[in-house]
């Protein structure tokens, strides 16, 4: 009977002590309830972190906390302090071009992200797809106005005449300087490359654009002094935005070095005849010194010239035959003091194009996008090169474009790429001088001269920003096909140059991307 009563009250003890384990577990979790509920994410805490701190009440600059920047399993740890909260914290992820997540340095909240400091950024996609167009998050529109040296950092470059070899040429940098000075961020440089029988376009180009122009002249022999005829008659009888805007450099090889070069300062002494008529009427192709000696045009080495000299950060490197729509540079330093599309805050480096058009002999080069729309449904303009590369400079939603009213300023009208159908495309763009040069090994009658730039752009995952209000128009006149055999030799000998030499290094030199061709 006394063992029954001992193992009653043993049993009754187990009772009480495991009704009690079972209260201290409920009084333990009761603070918090049975489940842990996840805060909501704070999506602008890390737009925050990477583009600068948040504007407080009284206008000035707050930092975010600690807390509100960590995720929200870690904004308070119970039992660790907040040295050890910080060191739990995961390394936050950014997406790779292949989906791929690999751990990123989380940038300083102080940096101000300019668009300079942005080409720059490590050349990591956000997705592996078509970039986001989606509106500016809260912490983006919180990011302060920019005054324009701001937005733009630089430094200025150095104006002086020098004589240079660059390969086997030899080159006159600011041979002819222009008369204005300009600042690095004050405006938008035209780059280009001629020989002197196309200087006549520059007038127009200048109407249209005034800002700086950069050009490199090719002038071996006695072309050399037929360009400083040119030089000085456009300065003296042209228009005035001419000597105020207008660098010209000049370049020719080492085996047709001119008879004699004069000083800068004796060319911007003297004066030209202007009774007399310009230096290039009467002028053909064959009388030149490059025709005579069967020298090829090297179009990329000019391109590199004017391009590499210009004296602001932004340039556009173009063709002299190309006429941009009238006040580009202003609208679009504009746009990028304001910022206000995300792809300004994507890390990939960027670019922003130019679409190309044609109009025919009879017409003028139309002044506004208006304008533009009505010629094209009138049959008297066309996409450019659309009878002979159409692919070569098919734009990205180039109908959505036409299509679109024409507003006020300058814009981002959409993100492309130069993948899928787009993959021969050789776009026109105002950049940088930290894009990839261009090929001096390519001539112009070899063709394919801008494909091994474009494939480059490629390669580093380029965003090519197409602008909604800006455009070039070619000389009035549209291309059409003509039979060239020696010409076509040519191209075919610049194929085999591309495709065993060229192209084998630039996968060495830039490595490759999926979609990426020549």
């Amino acid at each position: 009977m006394i063992g029954i009563a001992r193992r009653n009250w043993a049993l009754r003890l187990s009772v009480v002590l495991n009704v009690c384990v079972l209260l201290y577990v409920c009084a333990h979790f009761g603070s918090s309830g049975p489940w842990i509920e996840e805060q909501p994410t704070n999506w602008a805490a890390p737009l925050a972190e990477a583009f600068g701190a948040s504007e407080g009440i009284n206008g000035t600059r707050e930092s975010p906390s600690a807390a509100s920047s960590l995720p929200s399993s870690q904004a308070s740890v119970p039992g660790k302090s907040t040295k050890e909260a910080k060191e739990a914290r995961p390394v936050q992820a950014t997406s790779t071009g292949n989906g791929s997540k690999v751990g990123a340095t989380v940038p300083n909240p102080r940096a101000r992200l300019s668009p300079v400091t942005l080409a720059e950024a490590p050349k990591e996609r956000l997705d592996a797809h078509e970039p986001q167009t989606e509106n500016l998050t809260s912490a983006q529109e919180k990011q302060p106005p920019l005054s324009l040296r701001e937005a733009v950092a630089c430094n200025d470059k150095s104006v002086e005449p020098r004589m240079a070899q660059r390969g086997d040429y030899w080159v006159l940098y600011n041979y002819v300087p222009m008369s204005m000075s300009v600042r690095c961020w004050e405006s938008v440089t035209y780059t280009t490359h001629a020989d002197y029988t196309f200087l006549d376009n520059l007038e127009p180009l200048l109407e249209r654009w005034r800002a700086p122009v950069s050009i490199a002249i090719h002038a071996p022999g006695t072309d050399f002094q037929a360009s400083i005829d040119v030089i000085s008659y456009l300065r003296t009888c042209g228009n005035p935005l001419v000597s105020q805007l207008v660098t010209f450099h000049l370049y020719f090889s080492s085996k047709h070095v001119p008879k004699s070069v004069p000083s800068t300062e004796k060319i911007l002494a003297e004066t030209y005849n202007c009774s007399r008529p310009a230096p290039w009427v009467n002028v053909t192709t064959p009388k030149m010194y490059k025709s005579e000696k069967k020298l090829l045009y090297p179009v990329n080495v000019g391109r590199n010239i004017a391009r590499e000299s210009a004296p602001t950060r932004y340039v556009l490197a173009s063709d002299i035959e190309l006429y941009p729509s009238p006040d580009l540079p202003p609208k679009f330093l504009e746009m990028i003091r304001r910022r206000d599309h995300p792809a300004f805050y994507r890390p990939n480096p960027k670019v922003f194009v130019l679409p190309i058009f044609e109009v025919n002999e009879k017409s003028r080069p139309p002044r506004n996008k208006t304008r533009l729309v009505q010629m094209l449904k009138a049959g008297t303009a066309i996409p450019f090169h659309k009878k002979l590369c159409p692919g070569c400079h098919n734009v990205p939603r180039e109908k959505e474009w036409q299509e679109a009213p024409e507003t006020e300023g300058l814009h981002v009208f959409h993100v492309g790429k130069r993948t899928g159908p787009f993959f021969h495309w050789e776009p026109i763009f105002i950049g940088t001088n930290d894009e990839p040069l261009y090929d001096e090994r390519l001539s112009w009658e070899g063709m394919s001269d801008k494909m091994m730039q474009g494939y480059a752009l490629c390669v580093l995952d380029y965003d090519f920003l197409i602008l909604d209000n800006a455009y070039l128009v070619h000389r009035p006149g549209i291309k059409v096909y003509k039979k060239d055999p020696y010409r076509n030799m040519l191209t075919a000998k610049t194929n085999a140059l591309i495709k065993k030499i060229i192209v084998p290094e630039l996968k060495i030199l830039y490595g490759s991307r999926k979609g990426c061709t020549v």
